[in-house]
């Protein structure tokens, strides 16, 4: 399922089964998957556990994982199912030392998301606008240990309309740790232009609603990382 600008009123199905479709973006090449648990980050806790398990039982690829993880058993649950990576976003606002502790414990496997508004940080499933700037926030965060940070700007996700390219750029510029980013990805004009912020840090993007549409193909998209942009694909 995907959200335009995470609305939950604005939603699309392309699927019944997560898992096959896991499944079928693997067979096509895709080298790591991005699965967000929408129920979780709405509610504050993950919902859909077993259907996470069943998507990492049925694929070898790496996984990511975020929606609604806020505590230090949950991480350890997820990992301990063999998921690669979790992503914080709200405890990034809300329990900076729990995010401290997870990255003490956990290392890289620990990834932080931060999901903008018109430059301010949104939390609890994109519900809430906090007072805090996307920017400043990525710099507390590489100060208490986060090495990678999914960069999403809302207005941009699911839209179609292109990445925000120069707020990934400000906020690699500035962060000084690896950025992932997402929102808006439409072409592999699109691809280029994100691809152009390597040298910044920027060593990846999050590619999904325009796999779906068809507008970019897993292949195209794969060829041009191979020049040099890792990709992570949902």
């Amino acid at each position: 399922m995907r959200l335009v600008e995470g609305r939950p009123d604005m939603e699309t199905v392309y699927s019944d089964d997560p898992a096959a479709m896991a499944r079928l973006w693997q067979d096509k090449g895709a080298r790591w998957l991005h699965v967000v648990d929408l129920d979780g980050a709405f509610s504050g806790s993950p919902k859909n556990i077993d259907v996470i398990k069943r998507i990492r039982e049925t694929v070898s690829i790496p996984i990511q994982v975020g929606g609604g993880i806020r505590d230090l058993k949950v991480i350890e649950n997820l990992l301990g199912m063999g998921i690669n990576r979790v992503i914080l976003g709200t405890v990034a606002i809300n329990d900076q030392e729990m995010v401290a502790s997870a990255c003490a414990e956990y290392g890289e496997a620990v990834v932080v998301g931060i999901d903008a508004r018109d430059g301010k940080v949104a939390i609890e499933g994109w519900g809430v606008t906090a007072e805090k700037d996307a920017l400043d926030l990525a710099v507390e965060m590489k100060g208490i240990g986060v090495r990678r940070i999914i960069y999403t700007d809302i207005w941009r996700d699911g839209t179609l309309k292109g990445p925000n390219v120069e707020a990934v750029r400000d906020m690699a510029g500035r962060a000084g740790v690896k950025v992932i980013a997402s929102g808006g990805i439409s072409t592999l004009d699109d691809l280029r232009s994100i691809k152009g912020l390597e040298r910044l840090g920027v060593e990846g993007v999050i590619v999904g609603k325009s796999l779906y549409a068809g507008t970019v193909l897993l292949e195209d998209a794969l060829a041009l990382a191979d020049v040099g942009l890792e990709e992570n694909v949902c």
